[in-house]
Parts: C-alpha cells; structure tokens; sequence
C-alpha cells in the first residue's frame, strides 16, 4: 500500500511549528492558543526573564507543561518553589495549585495542554508565590 504524500500547509490545524508562533511582549508574558477542542486547548507560553504566570488552578482540567527553552522557578504550591529548565513535563491535576517566574537571563518558552474543557481557571494571586 503506498501513503498520499500530502503537504504540510493541509494540515495547519494539527501540525504547529513553534519558533513560526511563539511572541514575546515587554510587558508581560504571552499566552497564544494554538488550538481548542471539545477535549483540550493547546497554548504556547513565552516569558522574558522577571515575567511571571501566577499561580492559579484549573477547576475541572489537568495541566501539562513542556518546558521547550530556557528555565523558570515553579510554583508547586503557594510557599514552595523548583526549578523547571528545556526538556521538563510538568503536570499540575485538576484543583492543583501552580504558577511560575522566569528568574533567568534567557528567554523562557513553553507548551501548556489542558483538559478537559472548559478548564475553569480559578486565580490565586492574591497568595504569596514565594513564602
């Protein structure tokens, strides 16, 4: 059986390049959406050093992180932190508390995936990141 080569342009829904979409902004971090199903939402997160994501929850969705480039202090919990660097998978679950700064010089991309949706983001800025 031979495969129909088809091109990549078809397919601009399911295949995303990351460097093509990622935007950065002085004055805060960048959340760009790249795709929304019944299931899931995709979104790439771009941070330049001292920007942060503060720490929040998702009423009903888990949360995935791929830390594509740099490294950042995550925020586990209100009060806790570690560090996440290029190459890391960080899963927050459901009512999970979390949030991260960009403490580096380097610039800071990551892939957010949360399911199911509606997520239900419930802020908790009013906590202390750090304790």
């Amino acid at each position: 059986m031979s495969l129909k080569t088809i091109m990549r342009e078809d397919l601009k829904e399911r295949i995303f390049h990351w460097p093509q979409i990622q935007e950065f902004r002085e004055e805060a971090a960048t959340k760009r959406i790249i795709y929304e199903t019944p299931n899931t939402v995709g979104a790439i997160w771009c941070m330049k050093p001292g920007q942060c994501l503060p720490i929040h929850s998702h009423e009903c969705a888990d949360d995935i992180w791929i830390v594509i480039e740099g490294c950042a202090e995550f925020y586990p919990e209100c009060g806790e932190k570690v560090l996440i660097k290029a190459g890391d998978i960080v899963v927050a679950r459901a009512g999970e508390k979390h949030g991260m700064t960009n403490t580096s010089d380097e610039d800071f991309v990551m892939l957010g995936i949360a399911g199911p949706t509606p997520i239900g983001f419930i802020s908790h800025e009013a906590q202390h990141m750090i304790a």
